[in-house]
Order: structure tokens, then C-alpha cells, then sequence
């Protein structure tokens, strides 16, 4: 690959509100500018990136030769269809699976529990088709495979069951588009999302991004390596590289994002009921839990006596605080979504005893051990000074009740590092490390 122009990249996030831009020396990762504008889906997508590369311009010429590499979670993201065979297993499996990928869950249905395969009111963008154990019974999954067809699904598809039905199941498909991975739950016990992962991204690329019609312009779609979400755990598997265990909550306009990389603890899991296996790696998606677009229903979740000011914010999703007072609701309408989305994704484990034994009833990510917490989004970022104390504080320190982080160190990624470094992860890892250690460098001790 030839060498950008001045070893420069250009690296764009075009997000559901505000589209950020960063142009990177690939050399060691340093940002030389930043810049943001909201993003323009009333018009073209790229009006707003434009606007941005203005800025970048301005700051340092050579942006306007750069390479560009982008991630997107505009005009609503990628949006997620389930279909498995046994909702407690391969529906769930595929459900985390698709959280993984940096997929909105729209709807999951069971075939076991003849779930009605019309989607046309959940409108996805892609359905992730799973079932069955390798060398299990296939006709679940080929039966799932008729129905969705002749319930006039013409989107693309992932099939990720039983292998030895992938062959039928594409026949099943053929004409439509669709693509093959490996099976998501090999055997009960068994996750494994990454054939999977790879093939939503692909899909998302081949289909959805363009299939929005967020841009007229081609350039749009070139620039684009995947989802949001996506690239942002690409990130975070990075920072984990170097500090270990690690959970980024994002609080967003519409939905509040959770990440972790965590160890899985070998006697814990031996002892543990769960039929669809614990991973290192871990989304959770919040669709109730925002500062704008759901800002009624974090408060009502929170019991948080704000119900005018959240709807003052859902009402105009561009509001921004310029009082004290306007600035401490926005801090405690986040705290409150920060606090119920850790507690959703880290969930509680205790140990019981049952006719075969001692075993570790749990629900989420045991957080406990995590030994840093990394706020984003924009309350954060544009927050007052001690923002990241007040909002994420709360959420550290042994809790009775829920697997939340006891000791870990808080540090807000306020230039946007983490979806950076992970557009840059596979072509430039030295810049993406850089990235990731310019973020570590500004962790209190």
C-alpha cells in the first residue's frame, strides 16, 4: 500500500448526532487536529464531513491529501434481526453475537417457539440466521431458513448455525444475498462469535452503508471499514492489550453503549450454569438509557424527579446546557444512564447449591476486577471540569448487590481515541497504539 500523503490519516466517525473527525500522524499515533460538526442526514452525509475537513485543512494542509478511514452509526446504524431455533440458546447466542458486530438488536425470534418471521415492522438490515449444534439435527435451522424466505425477507443474510446444514440453508437463500459463517454456538457451552462478527461487518459494508442512502456521492461508501460500534470494540480489545481488563460505557443522544474485555475466571466458569458460554468480549446496548432521544425514559427508569427537563431534551435533540442548573441535569440524567447500563452489563453472580453441586448462578460480566473505566460521548466530553467524577464515580466501589468495578481508574476519552485506533488497528497498528497510550496517558494514578 502506498504511503498516505504526509503520513497523515483522516479518521471520521459519522455518528447518529455530530460527525467527529481526527487527522492522525500514522508515525506514532499523535493527533495533529480534531474537528466536529453536526451530522447532515437532512441533506448528504458528507456535507458535515466536508465541513470538518475544512478544519482539518485549516490546521494542517496535508489533511486534504490524507487517507480516510470511517466508521458510521448514522441514519440509525445497523440494524439487527435474531433468528435462532431455542431462544435460551442459539437466539441468545446470536443476540450477543450481533451486539458484538455493533448491531442494534431490532427483534429476536425463536422458531422452536413458532415465532411469525415477518420482519417488516422491526425493519432490519440484516438478519442473523442461527441453529443447532454442529452435528445436530439441521431441520430447525432449514425450516427458519423457508420461513424467512417466504416471509418475503430479501435482505441480505448471515447464516450462522449447524455447518453441516450451511450448504442447504444457502441453496434455501440462493438468489438473495447471504453469507456464510461458522456456526455461533459449535456445541452448548460453546460462543463463538468471530466468523460471524467478520461476515455481519462485511454485509454491512457490502449492503447497508450504501443501502441507506445517507450520500449521493461514491466516496462515502469507500471511506467506510464499518460500524461504529464495531470499530469502537476493535478499540477497546486494543487498550485492553495494554492495561488489561477494561469497560468503556459511551452515553449517547439515543442509547448507551457498553464494552468490556475482561478475564474469564476458569473455576467460575467450570462451576457456572450458563448454557450460552461467557466471552472476554462484551457489548451491551441500551436502547431506553440517553441524554436526548431518550432522556424521558432514563429519567423514569432512575425515578429521577426531571420529567420536564428530560422532555425539554427529547423535544429538541440539539440542546445544550449554558446554565449551572442546565449543566447538573444533564450530569445527573447521565449518571443515571451510566449507573442502570453498568449494572444491566455487569448484571450479579452468587454461588448456590443445587443437586449437582455448587454452582454460580450469574447473570452479565462479573467487572469486579476491571482495573479502568472509560467514559464517552458528548456530556462527557464537553462537560464541566470534574464531569468524569461526578458522572462515573458512583459506579465504582464494591457493591453487595451487582459486579461493578471496585477499584478502577476513571478517564474520559474525550478526543474520540478509541474508534480511531480501531479504523487504524489493521493497517497502521503503531498509530493505533499510539492512539490508545496518548488515552492512558491522561489516567490519574
Amino acid at each position: 500500500m502506498a504511503e498516505p500523503a504526509g503520513g497523515l490519516a483522516v479518521c471520521v466517525d459519522f455518528g447518529s448526532t455530530f460527525t467527529k473527525a481526527l487527522l492522525v500522524d500514522l508515525l506514532d499515533g499523535a493527533i495533529v487536529a480534531g474537528a466536529e460538526h453536526r451530522t447532515t442526514i437532512d441533506t448528504d452525509v458528507l456535507d458535515g464531513y466536508d465541513a470538518c475537513l475544512a478544519q482539518l485543512v485549516a490546521a494542517d494542509p496535508r489533511a486534504s491529501d490524507a487517507e480516510v478511514l470511517a466508521c458510521s452509526s448514522a441514519g440509525g446504524g445497523l440494524r439487527i434481526a435474531v433468528v435462532g431455533n431455542e431462544e435460551l440458546v442459539t437466539a441468545e447466542a446470536g443476540r450477543r453475537v450481533a451486539l458484538s458486530s455493533g448491531g442494534k438488536v431490532v427483534t429476536v425470534r425463536s422458531v422452536a417457539q413458532g415465532d411469525d418471521l415477518d420482519l417488516a415492522a422491526d425493519a432490519p438490515d440484516v438478519v442473523l440466521l442461527t441453529g443447532g449444534t454442529d452435528g445436530g439435527n439441521p431441520a430447525p435451522i432449514l425450516r427458519a431458513a423457508r420461513d424467512l424466505r417466504e416471509s418475503g425477507w430479501r435482505g441480505p443474510t448471515v447464516v450462522a448455525g449447524n455447518e453441516e446444514a450451511r450448504d442447504e440453508v444457502g441453496e434455501i437463500l440462493a438468489g438473495l444475498p447471504h453469507v456464510l459463517a461458522d456456526n455461533v454456538v459449535p456445541q452448548i457451552g460453546v460462543l463463538a462469535p468471530a466468523s460471524a462478527r467478520a461476515a455481519i461487518r462485511e454485509v454491512f459494508l457490502a449492503h447497508v452503508i450504501g443501502g441507506k442512502h445517507l450520500s449521493a456521492r461514491a466516496d462515502f461508501t469507500a471511506m467506510v471499514r464499518g460500524a461504529t460500534p464495531d470499530v469502537v470494540l476493535t478499540g477497546v480489545e486494543l487498550l485492553a492489550t495494554a492495561v488489561g481488563e477494561v469497560v468503556v460505557v459511551d452515553v449517547g443522544g439515543a442509547t448507551t453503549d457498553v464494552h468490556s474485555v475482561v478475564d474469564l475466571d476458569p473455576e467460575t466458569a467450570g462451576l457456572s450454569r450458563d448454557v450460552v458460554a461467557a466471552t472476554p468480549v462484551t457489548r451491551t446496548v441500551e436502547g431506553d438509557l440517553g441524554m436526548r432521544w431518550s432522556a424521558v425514559s432514563t429519567v423514569a427508569e432512575a425515578g429521577l424527579d426531571l420529567e420536564a427537563e428530560a422532555r425539554t431534551r427529547r423535544d429538541d435533540p440539539g440542546y445544550l446546557p449554558t446554565t449551572d442548573r442546565e449543566h447538573d441535569d444533564d450530569e445527573t440524567i447521565a449518571r443515571a444512564a451510566v449507573t442502570l447500563a453498568l449494572k444491566r452489563h455487569a448484571g450479579r453472580s452468587k454461588v448456590v447449591v443445587s443437586p449437582e453441586g455448587r454452582v454460580v448462578e450469574r447473570t452479565g460480566v462479573d467487572l469486579r476486577e476491571v482495573g479502568l473505566l472509560v467514559g464517552s460521548g458528548g456530556v462527557l466530553r464537553h462537560g464541566r471540569p470534574g464531569v468524569a467524577e461526578r458522572v462515573l464515580g458512583s459506579s465504582v466501589g464494591r457493591d453487595a448487590d451487582w459486579q461493578l468495578p471496585e477499584q478502577a481508574r476513571v478517564v474520559v476519552d474525550s478526543d474520540y481515541v478509541l474508534a480511531a485506533a480501531g479504523l487504524l488497528a489493521a493497517e497502521h497498528p503503531e498509530a493505533a497504539y499510539g492512539l490508545v497510550a496518548s488515552l492512558l496517558d491522561r489516567v490519574t494514578p
